[in-house]
C-alpha cells in the first residue's frame, strides 16, 4: 500500500469539513484539535479557542481512559475536528481516531492553510496569553469542559 492509498482509505471513512462548515460546527458543540508543530504555529498563529495537542501524543490525549486525557477533548458534546497544517495529516490522525472509538473525528479540508485563506480568525502566537501548548491560560480553561455522555472508561481486563 503507498501513502496515497492509506491517505484515500482514511478519508473515505470521514465526513471532512470546509472551514465554514467548522465554525457551524463548533457552534453547535464541536471541538477544533490542532495537530500543527510548535514552529508551524509559531510561524503561522493559533485559531482562538482550539486545542492544542502535538500530533506524537494525540491518541493518548483523546482515550478517556488514559491518565493523559485532555479534559476539554474526552469530555466535549461534539465532534472533533482536527486541524493540520494542509489537511493530510490530519486525515490520517483523525481515522487514527475513530478506530480508537472516536467515531465522531474528523479534519479540515485544507488545514490551517484554507482557514486563514477564508479570512477566519488567527492570533498570533506570541501574544495570546497562552501556555506552550497553545492553551488558554488555567483561570480561562477551569469549569470549560462538560462530562461526554457514553464516553466512560471501563475497566480493562
Amino acid at each position: 500500500m503507498t501513502v496515497d492509498e492509506l491517505l484515500a482509505r482514511a478519508r473515505a471513512r470521514l465526513r471532512r469539513l470546509h472551514p465554514h462548515e467548522a465554525i457551524d460546527a463548533i457552534g453547535r458543540g464541536a471541538v477544533l484539535v490542532d495537530i500543527r508543530a510548535d514552529s508551524q504555529r509559531q510561524r503561522d498563529g493559533l485559531i482562538p479557542d482550539a486545542v492544542v495537542i502535538p500530533r506524537n501524543v494525540l491518541e493518548w490525549r483523546c482515550d478517556p481512559c488514559s491518565p493523559a486525557r485532555e479534559a476539554r477533548v474526552c469530555e466535549c458534546d461534539g465532534p472533533l475536528i482536527l486541524v493540520c497544517d494542509e489537511g493530510y495529516q490530519s486525515s490520517l490522525a483523525a481515522a487514527s481516531l475513530q478506530e480508537l472509538g472516536r467515531r465522531d473525528a474528523t479534519d479540515l479540508v485544507g488545514g490551517f492553510q484554507a482557514w486563514r485563506a477564508q479570512g477566519l480568525p488567527v492570533e498570533s502566537a506570541s501574544r495570546t496569553g497562552r501556555d506552550p501548548l497553545g492553551r488558554a491560560p488555567l483561570s480561562r480553561r477551569a469549569g470549560r469542559s462538560r462530562r461526554r455522555p457514553g464516553r466512560r472508561c471501563e475497566a480493562r481486563a
